[in-house]
This record gives structure tokens, C-alpha cells and sequence, in this order.
């Protein structure tokens, strides 16, 4: 394994980005010729194969193997980054809020202390429906409200991420470097280069339509910048 990897963690509410987020990150890097592993969401592939949401008992194995693959993911040989797709603190959340059960925290914030970085995707984006495994807008604000007191009330550290298209990017990427912790990847003294980042969203695979609200800032601590013009 590379000295000291960057392990990211994606969390958020649903349709907030997390996984546009994840491919423009692992893009970003890759293109630099980094060794970058992207861990998926394990509940969409859970949904995908049982053809239904899961149901409380069924809870702690999606955050048990959600756990286990950045795990592995971090055990791979040279591997630099790790950038996970939401983690099981996120499945603690929905937990508590849909089946009023908190068993999870503990277990998910334990895990947590792995990553060295935190990225919490901002409401700025359009609610986009998913199948059977989005709820509502509504959802959002409360499961937003939720992750950060979690963290907070933790103690883990976080940045939050808001933008369009390469704008995303660049703050996502300025959050991490803002975490003082980007300078120990092997091989590469600074992982938010002057490169341009236009090549990587001109893919498919990474084209968004995010929704631009703060040009200023992506700190939790001066969010009133965004929520003053966020359309509603």
C-alpha cells in the first residue's frame, strides 16, 4: 500500500451528488496517474438485487459490508486514494430516522475515524427520482440536518461541498486540501494542481447538472452565503 492514502468519505442526503462527485474525483486523480479506488453505495446494489428497500433487521449487514469494502479497498497494494460512495454512517441515519433505531451510530462512527477526509454534498442540486430507493424532497433537510449533527456531535470534521460542474470539483478539492493532509500521497506534492479540470467533466461518465448557489464558500461554518439564494 502507498504511504498514507487519502480516504475520502462522500456523505449526504439522497440526490444531492454524492455519486457524481465520487467519479469526478477518482477522475481527477487517476488522470494525474494516481491509484484511485472508488468503494459504491452497497444499499443501490442491495435494492437493485432484492427489487425493495431494506427492511430494519436487514440494516446492519448493508453497513457491515459497506465498512468491509473500504476495507478492502484500503488493503489493495499502492493504492493512493479511496474515495467511498457514502459510508455506513449513513445507513445509522436512515436507520434512526425511517425505523427510529440508533443501534447503528456506533458502530458507523467507530468505522468512520478511518477517512482522513469528510465531504458532506450540499442541497443545491434538483431532487431527481431513483426507483424505489428515494423517498421524497422533503427527505433531504432532516437527513442533512441528521449527518451533521452526527459529525458534529463526534467531533469529526467535515466540509461541505456545493456547485456546478467544474466549480463542484474545484471545491470539493479545496476542502480536502483546506484539511492540511494532502501532502503525504506518494508521488504527488499537491492534489489540487493548476491543471484545468474542463478535459475530465467533458466525459459522460462525469457530466452533471449541478446547480450553482456559492461561489464563496463550502465551509458549514458560513452557509448563510448559500442559503440566502437557494431556490426553493
Amino acid at each position: 500500500m502507498a504511504d498514507t492514502p487519502l480516504v475520502i468519505a462522500l456523505l449526504g442526503a439522497e440526490s444531492t451528488g454524492k455519486t457524481q462527485l465520487t467519479l469526478v474525483l477518482a477522475a481527477y486523480w487517476q488522470a494525474q496517474g494516481l491509484t484511485v479506488v472508488s468503494v459504491p453505495e452497497v444499499l443501490r446494489e442491495w435494492c437493485d438485487h432484492a427489487g425493495r428497500t431494506p427492511r430494519p433487521h436487514e440494516q446492519a449487514t448493508i453497513a457491515q459490508e459497506q465498512a468491509q469494502r473500504t476495507l478492502t479497498a484500503l488493503a489493495a497494494s499502492e493504492v493512493n486514494v479511496v474515495i467511498a460512495d457514502t459510508t455506513p454512517l449513513m445507513t445509522a441515519i436512515y436507520s434512526d430516522k425511517l425505523f427510529q433505531d440508533r443501534s447503528l451510530y456506533a458502530f458507523a462512527l467507530a468505522h468512520h475515524r478511518i477517512y482522513t477526509h469528510t465531504l458532506l454534498t450540499g442541497l443545491d442540486l434538483p431532487w431527481v427520482a431513483d426507483g424505489i430507493q428515494r423517498d421524497n424532497p422533503s427527505v433531504q433537510v432532516p437527513i442533512d440536518a441528521m449527518v451533521r449533527s452526527a459529525l458534529g456531535g463526534a467531533g469529526i470534521a467535515f466540509q461541505v461541498v456545493y456547485g456546478q460542474g467544474e466549480e463542484r470539483l474545484h471545491n470539493a478539492l479545496l476542502s480536502i486540501r483546506s484539511q492540511k493532509a494532502i501532502n503525504s500521497i506518494a508521488n504527488c506534492t499537491d492534489l489540487v494542481s493548476t491543471r484545468s479540470t474542463k478535459d475530465i467533466l467533458k466525459s459522460p461518465q462525469t457530466r452533471a447538472t449541478w446547480v450553482w448557489a456559492c461561489d464563496k464558500c463550502s465551509d458549514p461554518d458560513c452557509e448563510h452565503r448559500l442559503f440566502t439564494g437557494l431556490p426553493r
